[in-house]
């Protein structure tokens, strides 16, 4: 595999010069995180407690997951809206086989997350191949995998029970073995991100396809990897869901793909491809974690929480946008 000392000299500058602003709105971010939990404090007198912050913390293992994917597919500026049927495929798949089928647990998890490995492979190929937009690949590939849901549970929920409920179970400081887990594959993501050529070349790629290309390096494996990857992170983040509810159900995740994609944009890694950070995307998972459940606490209506919500993720988007102009005029 080549080093990214093989790009062109332009490309390579891009390369480090993005890698190198991973560090640019930590501050910013954690700033926004500790005015969100003192406002929320000093609305709620429960809210700055032991309780809500484990409640947090085990709400938000599949979302970091997922958003840890998204965060690649970003990267190489695509996006993927398939996400949450895809998670709501891998639970059906993992609850038929062991209900219908008598399976165990772990062919089971292995043939959902198998499943949502392959959707994810689906929609990168047929992107890649044909050069379709990875928008509106994915859109198909959400309606696909929501029939198929359906069709494996006949629309109905269906419970297992306590089988893997061991994942959602707090086993120290009210920390359930899902969130250490999904720390971890924020920390392995951070350091394929910065630290190898696999995630160079991606930053490459969302940077400059075509200077890639012309160094020599084929990015079509690159893109199909990161869409397979994100497949594969939400079959495990169906697995976490799973654990947690003890039944999956076929309308699970829908319009999760909006909560991913805001919780990474909020992070800071841009649309439009080349700019971003995992770790930045655990801040935008906790910010808009926190959001939802400082809403809840206070008593928000449901149309108040989705109207500012809302708001939130136009701000972050209106400040990627900002970022990106800022970094075009910018003197190298």
């Amino acid at each position: 595999m080549r080093s990214d000392s093989t790009l062109p000299p332009a490309a390579a500058q891009s390369t480090r010069a993005a890698l190198g602003m991973s560090l640019g709105t930590v501050g910013g971010l954690l700033a926004a995180l500790v005015a969100m939990l003192v406002l929320f404090g000093t609305l709620s007198p429960t809210f700055l407690s032991l309780p809500t912050f484990t409640t947090i913390a085990n709400e938000i293992p599949d979302l970091l997951v997922m958003a840890v994917g998204m965060t690649f597919i970003l990267m190489i500026g695509g996006i993927d809206l398939s996400v949450g049927s895809v998670l709501a495929l891998a639970a059906s798949v993992l609850s038929v086989t062991m209900t219908q089928f008598g399976w165990g647990v772990l062919p089971a998890a292995l043939a959902g997350v198998a499943l949502a490995t392959a959707a994810g492979t689906l929609t990168g190929a047929v992107t890649v191949h044909w050069g379709i937009p990875s928008f509106i690949v994915s859109l198909g590939v959400l309606e696909m995998a929501r029939g198929l849901a359906y069709s494996l549970t006949d629309s109905r929920t269906v419970y297992i029970g306590s089988a893997v409920d061991w994942l959602a179970n707090p086993i120290a400081l009210g920390i359930a073995p899902a969130f250490l887990i999904a720390i971890a594959v924020t920390v392995v993501g951070q350091i394929v991100l910065v630290r190898t050529v696999f995630g160079r070349y991606l930053v490459a790629i969302g940077t400059n396809e075509e200077a890639v290309r012309l160094a020599g390096v084929n990015p079509r494996p690159y893109k199909i990897a990161v869409f397979a990857l994100m497949g594969l992170l939400s079959g495990l983040a169906a697995l976490f869901q799973v654990s947690r509810l003890e039944a999956a159900d076929p309308n699970a995740g829908e319009g999760m793909e909006l909560q991913v994609i805001a919780a990474v944009v909020i992070g800071g890694t841009s649309l439009m491809g080349g700019r971003g950070s995992v770790a930045r995307t655990l801040f935008g998972v906790l910010i808009i974690s926190v959001l939802e459940s400082g809403l809840a606490q206070i008593g928000a209506s449901e149309p108040t929480k989705r109207i500012i919500t809302g708001a939130v993720i136009v701000a972050a988007v209106v400040m990627d946008t900002y970022r990106t102009r800022r970094s075009r005029i910018k003197p190298h």
